[in-house]
């Protein structure tokens, strides 16, 4: 068995069950640990941060994370990098996790939002300054959080089986769940007090586990690229709404804007592969045509890439001692640049209660099950209808709707409860609010 991290071996308690139970030398002789966590991209790499602090005295919590894919934390980031939006909320998250004084610098900050309707008249303006935040949100290139989030990691004595795959999930008893995980040529049988699921849309062990999915395909899909324009973003971050899709442009840093262009693909791929196809001149025009030139015109835009979009959600986010988080839960529209901050909150949630778990508020693991599913349903739900309703709604052409919308836009932007509930949804703070969530540092008390 090949780890990325040295074993530090601390002694094995029960979370919330039999904690006067003999403690084993060492418990790592049988691979069994307090909390595994499957899926090592941003969300379980978060989670697993989050953690931190109940892995140390005198909680000593045994911590596994497994993951598909080897890290790559020390390639250099370039113009091509991918983006993500993270929210006002998530920020708070990162820093309550103590990381945002190292993230903060690498980020470009979003001061205000404009969203439009192409051919209507009418747009709504959020603004920081109007909500009394330093930033409604910020862009920080996917690369750059990672490795801040891998570097944590490798410092820290939370254990990674890195490259694995779960093959099996198997309810074990009423104490633990037994997973079988491959890595090479090696099977490793490995239990666990809880696991947790965050290995994105396609999650093997939200299907072991039985946990059922509703898809449903937007008939869309989204160009990816970061493109610059002549005259500089300020940070301002675009959502316009077309006949074809929303396009949304977000601040990046030396000028450049995250951009995520959607395209029908209800009547086949041929439109859309033949503006894959454009040569980039060709490509940069046809884009100004489509957003306007508010940032003048587009001079740059680095690799393309495409992806099909849909909305699958789970039935459950719980099973026999299971949690599944982040996209193995819901995978959303990016319209709205809600995904990962979506799943943020999930982490945040779910770090809260282990830590009430480990302080006995919370007396066993299937009580936090129950508490997850409840905590959890009001803000995905709202989440996942708020993005869901502007993707049906700003998608279609029917002008009767369109002048409604028209109307709508300018309702929320001069109705101060109506542009606050929006904003406070964009920022992620629309919701019950975890320790981590209001910044503050997981600390255990009795």
């Amino acid at each position: 068995m090949r780890f990325i991290t040295d074993i530090v071996n601390f002694p094995n308690i029960e979370l919330g069950l039999n904690k006067d139970m003999p403690r084993k030398p060492n418990p790592f002789s049988d691979n069994h640990y307090d909390v595994i966590i499957v899926g090592g991209g941003m969300v379980g790499a978060s989670l697993a941060i989050a953690l931190l602090p109940l892995t140390k005295a005198p909680y000593h919590l045994n911590i596994c994370m497994i993951d598909a894919f080897e890290h790559n934390a020390q390639s250099q980031p370039s113009y091509d990098d991918r983006s993500i939006a993270l929210s006002h909320g998530s920020s708070l998250i990162f820093k309550g996790m103590g990381l945002w004084d190292e993230l903060q610098p690498q980020t470009s900050p979003i001061k205000q939002i404009h969203i439009s309707d192409r051919g209507h008249f009418g747009a709504t303006r959020l603004t920081a300054k109007k909500e009394k935040v330093p930033s409604l949100g910020y862009l920080i290139e996917s690369r750059v959080l990672g490795q801040q989030l891998y570097k944590t990691l490798a410092e820290s004595n939370i254990e990674q089986i890195i490259p694995a795959g779960v093959v099996e999930v198997i309810e074990e008893n009423d104490r633990s769940v037994k997973l079988i995980v491959k890595q090479g040529d090696e099977t490793i049988a490995l239990t666990s007090r809880l696991l947790v699921a965050a290995d994105g849309t396609n999650s093997k062990v939200r299907e072991l586990s039985g946990i059922k999915t509703t898809v449903s395909d937007y008939q869309q899909s989204a160009i990816i690229a970061n493109v610059s324009t002549q005259k500089p973003h300020q940070g301002q971050a675009f959502e316009r709404f077309t006949e074809n899709g929303p396009i949304a442009l977000l601040p990046m840093t030396g000028n450049r804007s995250s951009l995520v262009w959607t395209h029908k693909t209800d009547n086949g791929t041929d439109e859309l592969d033949a503006v894959m196809e454009l040569g980039d001149n060709a490509f940069l025009e046809q884009l100004g045509e489509a957003f306007g030139y508010r940032l003048g015109k587009f001079t740059k835009v680095g690799k393309r890439s495409c992806y099909p979009l849909s909305l699958v959600t789970s039935d459950k986010n719980t099973a026999y001692r299971t949690v599944i988080i982040g996209n193995a839960s819901h995978t959303l529209h990016p319209v709205a640049g809600q995904g990962l901050n979506l799943a943020l909150r999930d982490v945040a949630v779910l770090s809260d209660l282990v830590a009430d778990l480990t302080a006995n508020k919370i007396k066993t693991i299937p009580e936090l099950l129950i508490d997850y599913e409840e905590i959890r349903q009001a803000d995905l739900k709202n989440t996942i209808r708020y993005t869901d309703s502007l993707v049906r709604l700003f998608s279609n052409d029917n002008m009767i709707l369109g002048h409604a919308r028209a109307g709508g836009l300018l309702a929320v932007d001069r109705v101060t409860p109506m542009r606050k509930w929006i904003s406070r949804q964009s920022m992620g703070i629309n919701h019950r609010q975890s320790r981590l969530a209001r910044g503050l540092a997981l600390r255990v008390s009795s």
